[in-house]
């Protein structure tokens, strides 16, 4: 057996809710050691009023803007390796996952998509009312409850129907005192769209930007709906034409952890023409369902 497949087996002996906690703490004794801000957020970190039952599969950190290419060189020198890059890991850009032989997965976010505010604006509005738990022993900041209740509902937004589980808790459920709390929250934030995409009332914003992106993340779509909702979201004109030209790009990291290895330029080029073809398709079929 080699080296990662006894890593793999020690980490299956290892309750996930064990592991997890000791991932919260891997990570905050990196960034303590950088002098890095973060905020823990999601999972086990969410409170037990938003989520008597903690779950999750990886460790999920907010890091101040600032502080992500510190917080990077350090979490890559304790041995953390790169599974996948802001640019190729989602549609919003906002996360980077790093992944660990003893800790397995965590999600470094440099913002959270939602917020209208720039990301230095929301982490520090999140930071002033942060609070403080413990998690393998160390010390690690969370949002309050009530920015924990918003960014549950903004994850949720990116969740089928069906999955929203984190709604009702959050927001739902909630007292009036709680729900008007985190409307004050939103509107400060800028975060109405993507709020309305997971409790309802999306189209009243359909002059907003950002409202395709959002459609889309709700409600699904082809690649070719995706890639048009990204470029319509574009804050500038500069923004839509980088976007544009990333759109027919092969997503190098995807395609690595498909096949279990890196690819070889063949491959990288016979998924290329995949890509053309099938985003050929997608617009052939959108056409002749709006002739219909």
């Amino acid at each position: 057996m080699d080296g990662g497949s006894v890593a793999e087996e020690h980490r299956r002996d290892v309750p996930m809710a064990v592991r997890l906690r000791f991932g919260h703490a891997a990570v905050q004794r990196v960034a303590d050691g950088v002098g890095a801000d973060l905020l823990h957020i999601k999972g086990l970190a969410v409170a037990d009023a938003l989520r008597p039952t903690p779950r999750g599969s990886d460790v999920d950190v907010l890091v101040r803007p600032a502080h992500v290419e510190r917080l990077d060189r350090a979490m890559r020198a304790a041995g953390w390796v790169l599974y996948s890059t802001f640019r190729s890991g989602s549609p919003f850009g906002h996360a980077q996952t790093y992944t660990h032989d003893a800790w397995g997965y965590i999600d470094v976010h440099r913002f959270f998509p939602g917020f209208g505010v720039t990301p230095a604006l929301a982490f520090d509005r999140l930071w002033r009312d942060r609070g403080t738990i413990e998690l393998a022993g160390w010390n690690c900041a969370v949002p309050d409850v009530v920015g924990q209740a918003l960014i549950l509902v903004l994850n949720d937004a990116r969740a089928s129907a069906g999955n929203r589980r984190d709604v009702a808790a959050a927001w739902e459920d909630a007292g009036p005192e709680h729900r008007a709390a985190v409307l004050a929250l939103r509107d400060e934030l800028g975060a109405e769209v993507a709020f309305a995409a997971a409790t309802g009332g999306l189209d009243r914003y359909r002059e907003r930007r950002e409202y395709r992106m959002w459609k889309v993340a709700s409600e699904g779509g082809s690649r070719t709906d995706e890639w048009r909702a990204r470029v319509g979201s574009a804050p500038d004109l500069g923004a839509a034409v980088r976007v544009a030209v990333r759109a027919p790009l092969v997503n190098v990291d995807r395609l690595t952890h498909r096949l279990g290895r890196r690819p070889t330029r063949r491959e990288v080029a016979g998924e290329f023409v995949d890509r053309i073809r099938r985003g050929a398709g997608e617009a052939f079929r959108g056409v002749r369902r709006g002739r219909s």
